[in-house]
């Protein structure tokens, strides 16, 4: 088998591992705008949004660093070992911190007092098994991955059903929690779910002899500071919007604008996808003779992947958008789903470049790109948001994921050269988002135009590809 065929088919499993439990845990949005307010949604928001925040600052880039020197360190036990004893003992301080301080975080992020121990909890559980996951996948093993995954969304919808749903909910269940806004259900059920996972993945702390290497340690730390810093700000760049409008526009237009961001969940899907399939891909074959050429071919279907669900997603946006999205009240801020669908697909593409910082441990360039990206979402969304309302999040997203992506090509040519095959990389993406915006704005959503525009798109790639795909697939 090929490398390329190797990469697609880990990139699939992962894929499944990780599109399948969130495609289903999507399923929910349903659920909670039918049951749910604007305003409760928002709330919702806004409590994953901080949730956010805390995971990137308990993992401090851990799990990164964790797949660059266990790739190239000979000790492999004594990196699983370190690892594994700093997140658990950094976790349990943190813990006590984050209870002590309660009330004046609470204050400071505006968070409801009667949720902070849900968030304190989930993040804790989450961050502890940050390591475990990461050794799946550095290891090769996508199925107990995948299954551990889908035992985890399937507890929180099932939950979830159980505590919301009007016609499947149990009152009983209901009663055991007692609860006063409904919205607290959601955050229980990820809690319980998160409890379950980690109960499963606990004999991967004891894999290994208990072993601490402080160099390795200092390795693990100095390569992944910049990437917590990189994290924070991604966290800024997709969050800020969500934490800004229930105050510069309410908390009724952050429900909405909440919800229908979901719609973009697609992309947001198929480039998490890639990331799982890709990182320990790329450490793994960063020494081979031909790793820069296959790089290259990898970011140009991705680009192709990704143009052609941007598309398919605007198009059928009639089609798709009643399944996940009912009430009327939703609605409102239909118009940034194509906007958001480009800016995720951007990112993908940024992810896909920030390989080369990666492999040649400069990691602080990340740090700096991705602040890059915060000081534009933070400048357009203070300055627009006021003008243009909901629609300025959306833009400053766009803008901020589109010069990131740049930032990174140009200096990627510098320190890693790869062979990107830029003018069909950047022709698919000038295509595919030409003509949903056309198909969107300017046709009012016209379906049979946009279909024949996507019918368009894919003869075009066929025609481009034709000899490549045939050598591709012809390869053992």
């Amino acid at each position: 088998m090929s490398v390329l065929k190797a990469f697609f088919k880990d990139t699939v499993i992962y894929g499944l591992a990780i599109v399948l439990p969130r495609l289903i845990n999507f399923l929910l949005v349903r659920l909670h705008t039918d049951v749910l307010p604007n305003e409760g949604y928002s709330e919702n928001t806004e409590f994953y949004v901080v949730a956010a925040f805390f995971n990137v600052i308990l993992t401090y880039g851990m799990e990164t660093s964790f797949f660059r020197f266990f790739s190239k360190n000979k000790d492999k036990e004594h990196v699983l070992s370190t690892a594994m004893i700093t997140i658990v003992a950094s976790t349990c301080f943190f813990g006590v911190l984050l209870f002590s301080l309660r009330l004046p975080i609470c204050e400071a992020l505006r968070i409801n007092k009667d949720f902070y121990s849900l968030l304190v909890g989930i993040t804790l559980i989450d961050t502890l098994i940050v390591i475990p996951f990461a050794y799946l996948r550095v290891t090769g093993r996508p199925i107990k991955f995948a299954v551990i995954k889908l035992i985890n969304v399937l507890i929180i919808v099932l939950l979830n059903v159980l505590l919301l749903s009007q016609t499947y909910g149990s009152e009983w269940l209901r009663s055991l929690f007692n609860v006063e806004n409904s919205v607290e259900y959601i955050f229980i059920a990820n809690l319980i779910a998160s409890a379950v996972v980690l109960i499963l993945v606990l004999p991967y702390f004891f894999k290994t002899k208990f072993k601490f290497d402080v160099q390795i340690l200092k390795q693990l730390l100095n390569y992944g500071w910049p990437i917590m810093i990189a994290g924070l700000a991604f966290v800024v760049n997709e969050n800020l919007d969500k934490w800004l409008l229930p105050h510069m526009e309410g908390e009724f237009v952050n429900g909405a604008y909440s919800a229908c961001y979901k719609l973009a969940v697609f992309m947001t899907l198929f480039i998490q996808a890639f990331r799982m399939g890709a990182e320990p891909f790329f450490f793994n074959h960063s020494k081979e003779d031909n790793a820069t050429e296959t790089y290259a071919t990898i970011l140009k279907y991705f680009t192709i992947v990704g143009s052609l669900g941007l598309m398919i997603v605007v198009v059928y946006i009639d089609v798709l958008r009643p399944i996940f999205i009912k009430k009327e009240s939703y609605l409102l801020a239909l118009d940034i789903v194509p906007i958001v669908l480009l800016a995720n697909l951007c990112l993908g593409i940024y992810h896909n470049l920030s390989i080369w910082y990666k492999l040649t441990d400069r990691t602080r360039f990340g740090m700096y790109i991705s602040i890059i990206g915060a000081v534009i979402t933070i400048g357009f969304n203070l300055l627009l948001i006021p003008k243009i309302g909901f629609m300025a999040a959306a833009f400053a997203t766009l803008a901020a994921y589109g010069v990131m992506m740049v930032v990174s090509y140009i200096l990627g040519k510098r320190y890693y050269p790869v062979p990107y095959d830029l003018k069909r990389i950047s022709m698919y993406l000038i295509m595919s988002a030409g003509l949903s915006f056309i198909t969107y704005y300017y046709l009012d959503r016209n379906i049979w135009i946009g279909t024949l525009f996507l019918l368009i798109f894919i003869i075009a790639i066929l025609f481009l590809e034709r000899k490549e795909l045939q050598l591709i697939l012809k390869k053992k």
